[in-house]
C-alpha cells in the first residue's frame, strides 16, 4: 500500500468484507496494527457438512487437537505432519506397517499419508510401543492430528 501510495482498500464479496486503512503517519518498526473483522458465517447446512456444530468453526485456543492435553508420563503421540489421506500399509494387500503393541524405533515407518498424489512415509521419530492407532485407514487427516499413541521406552 505504501509503495502504491494507497491509504484505503476494501473488497466485498458474498457476505465477506475486508477493509484496510493505512494511516498517514508511519508506524515504528515492529508495531502491530489490529483489524477487527466478524467471523466468517457458517450456516447450519455448511456446519453439518463440515462435521462441526455452530458453536465455533475454529478452536478458541488455536490448538488443532481441540484442547490442552493432560501430561501423561511416558506417553507421546505421533502426529500428522501434513493434511492428506492416512494409510496403515503400502497397499491394501499388505499388512499394516505397525499394529497395537508393536515396537517402533525412530526410523520405523508407521504409516503413509497421501498428499497431492504423493505417498509420504511417516516415521515414528521415537522409540517405544504402539498403545493405540488413533486414525482410520483410508480416512483424511489434518496437520497435527494424533495418529498413534506411543509408550516411550
Amino acid at each position: 500500500m505504501k509503495r502504491s501510495d494507497l491509504t484505503d482498500f476494501s473488497v466485498e464479496e458474498e457476505g465477506f468484507k475486508l477493509a484496510i486503512r493505512r494511516n498517514s503517519t508511519d508506524l515504528p518498526a515492529g508495531a502491530v496494527t489490529q483489524y477487527s473483522m466478524p467471523p466468517f458465517p457458517v450456516g447450519a447446512d455448511q456446519a453439518g457438512a463440515l462435521g462441526q456444530n455452530n458453536a465455533s468453526a475454529v478452536p478458541v485456543n488455536g490448538n488443532a487437537g481441540g484442547g490442552v492435553d493432560k501430561e501423561e508420563v511416558g506417553i507421546t503421540y505421533i502426529k500428522s505432519p501434513m493434511v492428506g489421506t492416512f494409510y496403515r500399509s503400502s497397499s491394501p494387500e499388505n499388512a499394516p506397517f505397525v499394529d497395537q503393541n508393536a515396537k517402533v524405533s525412530e526410523s520405523s515407518v508407521v504409516c503413509i499419508i497421501e498428499a497431492m498424489k504423493i505417498m509420504n512415509e511417516i516415521q515414528a521419530e521415537t522409540k517405544g510401543t504402539v498403545l493405540e492407532v488413533l486414525a482410520e485407514n483410508g480416512q483424511p487427516v489434518e496437520y497435527g492430528q494424533k495418529l498413534f499413541k506411543i509408550k516411550v521406552g
